[in-house]
C-alpha cells in the first residue's frame, strides 16, 4: 500500500541521483534563482563549479522563498508582490493576491505547476514542509503567524488546517522548520529594532508541538527575560541531532543552542560570537544585517552571511556606506557545538539573502539581491557568487555570474537537496 509517508521516502532515495543522470548536462544539477516573479533554472556543474543558464517558469506574484518535497520531485513556492517590512522592494506586478503553488519537477528540473494555487492571508516570508511529506507550513511576518496546509498524496496543495486556537507567533516571524525528529515546528520571531519613532520589539524562538496539523505552544525562548537585543532571523541544524545554530538577524551574530530529544531547544544559549569583522559595525554602518545560516552535512562547518546594504549621501547621490559583505565559515566542534570562525570570504555583491549548497556539498552558489551604487561611481551588480567548498570547510571563490534584477528582486535561490 503506497501511503503519503512511503511516498515521500521511497522517492527521496532516488531523487537526487535521477536529477543528475538526467540532467540537461552530463554531470550537472538543477539550479534555482528568482528575479521578481521568474524562477529561473541553471544546471549547476559542481566538478567545474559553473551554472548555464536554461529557461524557468513564471509564478503568479514575486518570489518570496521556496522549498522541496522530501521526494524531491515538488517546489513549493510563496509568492507576493507585497513588500518586505525592509530591505530591497524591487519591481512588483499588479496582483495583489498572495499565493503558495506547487510545482512539478521533471527529470531534467523543468518545472510547470502542479495543482490548485492556495490564496494566503497576507504576504508569506517563508514556507517549509514537515519530513514526510504530509504537511506545508508558512510562516508571515506581519501580521506575525503561520498556517497549515496538507500537502495530498499527489505532491499538491490541500486545503488550510484550521486551527483550533492560536500559539503565540511573536513578532516578525521569519523562518519555519520542522526539527529532525518530525515531531515539533520552529519559528524564527526576529522582532524589529528600536526607532526614532517606537521602541524595540522583542524577538523569540517558538516551538510548537503539532499533530495532524493542529500547533499549540511548547517553548518560547527570549533570553534576557523579555527578547529585547535577541533578533534570530533563520536556524539550521547539526546532523548529529544535538545542537541548533541560529542566526541572528539584529546582532550580527551566532547562537547555539541545545536541541533536546523532545523537539526542544536550551533556554539559553550555548554560545554566542559576531560574526562581523568590527562587533560595532552595526552602528557604523546602518542596515548591518546577518542572513541564512546553513550547516554542512558533515556537521563539521556552518556557513552564515553577512549583508551589508545601507546606503549613504555622497555628492547628492546614495551609496554604499560600507557595511560588510560576506560568507562567514564556521568550524563546529563536534563534542561541545562550538563555533570557531574560520573564514569570511567576499561577497562579490551586496545583500546575500540566500545560498545553497549542491547535494555533493563541493560548491556553495549565494544570490546577492540587488545591484549597489559605489562611491567612486561604479556599480556593483546582483548575481550568482559561485564557491569552491574545500575540505576544510573554506570556500574559493570560483566566478560570480552576474543577474540582471531589473524585472525584479533576486530574493531567492536553492537546489532540490536543500536544507
Amino acid at each position: 500500500m503506497l501511503n503519503r509517508r512511503n511516498f515521500g521516502l521511497g522517492a527521496a532515495a532516488v531523487g537526487t541521483a535521477g536529477f543528475s543522470r538526467a540532467a540537461h548536462a552530463q554531470n550537472t544539477i538543477p539550479f534555482y534563482a528568482s528575479v521578481g516573479p521568474r524562477l529561473n533554472l541553471y544546471d549547476l556543474d559542481a566538478a567545474a563549479a559553473t551554472l548555464t543558464a536554461r529557461g524557468g517558469a513564471v509564478l503568479p506574484a514575486n518570489v518570496q522563498y521556496a522549498w522541496p518535497h522530501p521526494s524531491r520531485k515538488f517546489l513549493y513556492v510563496a509568492a507576493s508582490n507585497g513588500p518586505p517590512g525592509s530591505g530591497p522592494m524591487g519591481t512588483a506586478g499588479a496582483d495583489k493576491n498572495h499565493y503558495a503553488v506547487a510545482l512539478q519537477v521533471g527529470a531534467d528540473g523543468t518545472l510547470t505547476e502542479h495543482g490548485p494555487r492556495r490564496l494566503l492571508p497576507v504576504r508569506p516570508l517563508h514556507i517549509t514542509t514537515d519530513h514526510d511529506g504530509s504537511f506545508l507550513f508558512i510562516a508571515y511576518n506581519i501580521p506575525s503567524q503561520v498556517t497549515v496546509h496538507r500537502l495530498m498524496a499527489d505532491g499538491t496543495i490541500g486545503q488550510e488546517v484550521a486551527q483550533s486556537s492560536r500559539p503565540d507567533f511573536g513578532i516578525y516571524a521569519h523562518q519555519v522548520r520542522v526539527t529532525p525528529g518530525n515531531r515539533t515546528l520552529t519559528l524564527c520571531s526576529r522582532g524589529n529594532d528600536a526607532t526614532p519613532a517606537k521602541p524595540e520589539d522583542p524577538g523569540h524562538l517558538e516551538v510548537f508541538d503539532f499533530v495532524d496539523g493542529q500547533l499549540s505552544s511548547l517553548q518560547s525562548i527570549a533570553p534576557h527575560g523579555n527578547g529585547l537585543g535577541f533578533g534570530p532571523r533563520h536556524l539550521d541544524f547539526h546532523p548529529s541531532g544535538r545542537f541548533v545554530f541560529v542566526s541572528l538577524e539584529r546582532e550580527n551574530s551566532l547562537a547555539v543552542f541545545g536541541l533536546n530529544a523532545t523537539g526542544t531547544l536550551s533556554i539559553y544559549p550555548l554560545f554566542l560570537k559576531s560574526a562581523l569583522v568590527d562587533p560595532d559595525g552595526k552602528a557604523k554602518h546602518p542596515g548591518q544585517g546577518v542572513g541564512p545560516i546553513h550547516v554542512h552535512p558533515n556537521g563539521r562547518f556552518v556557513y552564515q552571511t553577512n549583508r551589508g546594504s545601507g546606503l549613504t549621501e555622497m555628492n547628492g547621490k546614495k551609496v554604499s556606506n560600507g557595511g560588510e559583505n560576506s560568507v562567514v565559515v564556521w568550524a563546529i566542534d563536534q563534542k561541545t557545538g562550538e563555533p570557531s570562525l574560520i573564514q569570511r570570504a567576499e561577497a562579490h555583491g551586496f545583500e546575500l539573502r540566500t545560498f545553497t549548497m549542491d547535494p555533493s556539498s563541493r560548491v556553495l552558489v549565494a544570490a546577492s539581491t540587488t545591484p549597489m551604487p559605489m562611491p567612486d561611481g561604479s556599480t556593483v551588480s546582483a548575481g550568482l557568487s559561485v564557491y569552491r567548498v574545500g575540505s576544510d570547510g573554506k570556500l574559493d571563490f570560483a566566478r560570480k555570474v552576474d543577474v540582471d534584477t531589473g524585472p525584479g528582486v533576486q530574493f531567492w535561490c536553492g537546489c532540490l537537496n536543500m536544507p
